[in-house]
């Protein structure tokens, strides 16, 4: 029977855990994996200690708390036997049970007679086939578990992740694995092996190719997006304009003058859906996001990487490299041969591995700028008209429908960038190459520098050349060239098409779509900047 145990006079359980305890779940954690428990205990929020029904003990000299529900045959003599609940079926592999259970079991027996219960032995208890396993409590098992709370409370006070699995099925059962790269990671660490290419097997996807939700964009002026139940409902004077299911967004996108209820802005921040702002003509303002995303470790190795002249040296020479690499490989693809070999000749003067030369990366960039822009009217193959007359890349206000086209494209992709860079705990207003400035998302475009190639340019001339976006679909005034609302539609709808595309990573080999590709760089970039990996490889256009 379950016996509600009193704990023995005088013991007070802690109101939270002290930064140099352990907890007697972080143990399982840290018995199951090392980098798990340092991603879910260490780099994770902070979770308070339960305090719901059943007995809290702590100890101060192993430095540990726990939460027991007991069973007690004979409640005499002060005996008691711990009982851990999972919710699974026992295994079946004939082990009996698994090492993090016993260990956890273990943590529970030694605060119970730390606590002045006798206690030798105690049940994992397994929920789904009602299976109820033994374990003792023997001498090899306790120097186990003693030795893991020293190392779990040692890993709390560390900031370098520890090395992933070497091709461990752990993975596949492990809620992590997509955040913790075990293959990426490795991939990148070792070696290329004989017969293996240039860096061994390839590594196992454990992330769907595609993110679950799509961003729900809301562009007519006057709007008001409203909360009701799970759902976001877009009203103007009294009638529906559309919805969405919260399950089924990613990301909610307003522009200009749409309005958003309170009700519906706390649902959005609580599941941590990020709201994006933009002007009625797409200039990015910025987003808001929920807590839970900030990662303090992450955001001190940024800091520390902006600070040091030498990474940010190296980060801006491969990000330089990749951006020069793809340009090129988009103007191969249309046919411009001359500026194509004029970057390939650009490139055989970089070397991405190389200490930033005395005079900065400005005059290859600049040269770079130069070749690409200089040719990129001869790949708009829509006809000779007049309203896609395109010389030089302008900055806003946009001169011409090409320049307000890759304006806005730019924009959805800072947008991208910054979201998927938030969602990884760095923090995207403050850049390595890029100069933090009030009100500019720095890393965000540092992030998007290899990527404009692959992404917004290749999405702008995709609408022109398709005939998608026309030129009657701009509006042309003393200040500068706008879309219209028809005309921006219709780039939305091609850049959320190319960002659900799939692609074969080409330093992974997996498919995935370019909206998840972009999440998974900046889980790499978040892990470059921590000396998890020392090399950052960009996707490259194949």
């Amino acid at each position: 029977m379950i016996a509600p145990l009193q704990p023995p006079p005088g013991h007070e359980f802690p109101a939270s855990v002290p930064p140099d305890w352990a907890t007697v779940e972080m143990l399982g954690h840290y018995a199951y994996c090392a980098r798990r428990f340092h991603l879910m205990d260490v780099e994770g929020p902070e979770s308070p200690p339960s305090l719901g029904q059943g007995l809290h003990l702590a100890d101060e000299e192993l430095g540990l708390t726990g939460h027991l529900e007991l069973i007690s045959p004979e409640p005499v003599g002060g005996h008691a036997i711990p009982v851990l609940h999972k919710p699974g079926p026992a295994p079946q592999n004939g082990t009996g049970t698994y090492l993090p259970e016993r260990v956890q079991l273990m943590a529970l027996g030694l605060l119970l007679r730390r606590n002045g219960y006798t206690c030798d032995h105690g049940f994992v208890l397994y929920a789904a086939d009602r299976t109820r396993i033994r374990v003792d409590f023997d001498t090899a098992l306790e120097a186990r578990t003693r030795k893991i709370i020293r190392m779990v409370r040692a890993g709390r006070g560390q900031n370098r992740l520890p090395a992933p699995l070497d091709d461990s099925p752990k993975c596949w059962g492990c809620s992590l694995s997509g955040i913790c790269l075990p293959d990426e990671t490795r991939r990148l660490w070792d070696e290329p092996a004989p017969g293996e290419g240039s860096a061994g097997p390839e590594p196992r996807r454990f992330f769907p190719a595609r993110e679950p939700g799509i961003p729900f964009y809301v562009q007519e002026q006057g709007a008001r997006v409203v909360r009701n139940g799970q759902r976001l409902i877009v009203t103007k004077g009294g009638a529906i304009l559309g919805e969405s299911r919260l399950r089924d967004l990613s990301q909610l996108v307003l522009f200009g003058n749409v309005q958003l209820s309170p009700p519906a802005l706390h649902l959005l921040l609580e599941r941590g859906k990020p709201v994006v702002h933009f002007s009625t003509g797409g200039w990015f303002f910025g987003l808001s996001q929920g807590n839970g995303v900030e990662s303090a470790q992450v955001r001190a190795a940024q800091y520390a990487a902006a600070a040091s002249k030498e990474t940010c040296g190296r980060f801006a020479a491969g990000l330089l490299w990749a951006k020069v690499l793809n340009q090129r490989a988009l103007l191969q693809r249309n046919g411009t041969a001359e500026a194509a070999e004029g970057m390939s000749r650009l490139l055989r003067d970089m070397d991405p591995s190389a200490p930033c030369p005395p005079q900065g990366l400005g005059p290859w960039e600049e040269q770079a700028a130069i070749l690409y822009y200089g040719a990129f009217a001869s790949m708009l193959t829509a006809g000779d008209w007049p309203g896609f007359d395109f010389a030089r890349r302008h900055l806003r206000p946009a001169p011409d429908p090409v320049s307000a086209l890759l304006g806005l494209a730019c924009a959805l992709l800072v947008k991208e960038c910054a979201v998927a860079l938030w969602s990884e705990g760095l923090d995207p207003w403050w850049g390595l190459h890029h100069r933090p400035r009030q009100g500019r998302p720095a890393l965000a475009l540092d992030f998007m520098e290899p990527f404009r190639p692959l992404l917004a340019d290749s999405v702008v001339l995709t609408a022109v050349n398709s005939g998608l976006v026309k030129a009657s679909g701009f509006a042309q005034t003393s200040t500068g060239c706008a879309l219209k609302p028809a005309a921006r539609k219709a780039l939305i709808r091609i850049w959320e098409q190319r960002l659900d595309q799939l692609s074969t990573h080409p330093e992974f080999g997996y498919r995935s779509s370019w909206r998840t590709t972009l999440r998974l760089q900046a889980r790499l970039l978040a892990r470059f900047l921590q000396g998890d990996i020392t090399t950052l490889p960009w996707p490259l256009a194949r």
